[in-house]
């Protein structure tokens, strides 16, 4: 009929609600089970930031013919500063090892994912020809963003976790020299024996 308006009830909403809700508290009980895996994200987020303001001052100014080294400084200075605040904050219940034994894996660590970090946007500068004049600048852009910064970034920051997490600030149970740290000589105490009361 003319003149007669039907509404119509928000019927997406009202069904995404509860699935957006249930994600939502699926992230909180995942960052509460894991707060290391949480604050690592947080850390990986002020390194990215640190990575893209270098990478792109150098690319942009300093060195334009060289895109992966300007990532890779970028990548390596990031790393330092993620160094500092893993081992005080993301992991600071955790660190028994010594400190040049601890500095030599993340050197180790740091170095394959500088090259897991740095392979995409290689590949795609020297691999697929993705660079001026083989496709316009724009393209290029894009290409060295999704294939460094994004890609790039994810690769190497997977591995990072996982192998921070299982060599260089690996849990007390799983550090294989925590009893180093005791003094010479010194044994670790042992629980006393029970004893049965005579009767």
């Amino acid at each position: 009929m003319a003149g007669h308006r039907v509404r119509r009830a928000p019927v997406r909403l009202v069904q995404r609600g509860p699935r957006y809700r249930g994600a939502v508290h699926a992230l909180i009980r995942l960052a509460k089970a894991n707060p290391s895996a949480l604050r690592f994200l947080v850390v990986g987020g002020i390194g990215f930031v640190i990575t893209m303001v270098i990478n792109y001052g150098l690319k942009l100014f300093v060195i334009p013919q060289h895109p992966v080294t300007a990532l890779a400084i970028g990548i390596i200075v990031a790393t330092v500063v993620s160094y500092w605040m893993n081992k005080k904050w993301s992991f600071d219940d955790r660190g028994e090892r010594h400190t040049a034994h601890e500095m030599l894996l993340f050197v180790v660590v740091s170095a394959i994912g500088v090259g897991l970090n740095s392979a995409p946007l290689y590949l795609s500068r020297y691999g697929f020809g993705l660079e001026v004049p083989n496709v316009s600048r724009t393209t290029m852009e894009v290409a060295d963003f999704v294939s460094g910064p994004i890609i790039g970034t994810l690769i190497a920051m997977v591995f990072r976790y996982w192998a921070m997490n299982k060599w260089v600030f690996p849990k007390a149970a799983e550090t294989p020299d925590a009893v180093d740290v005791l003094a010479p000589g010194v044994t670790p105490p042992t629980a006393p024996t029970p004893t049965v009361p005579s009767r």
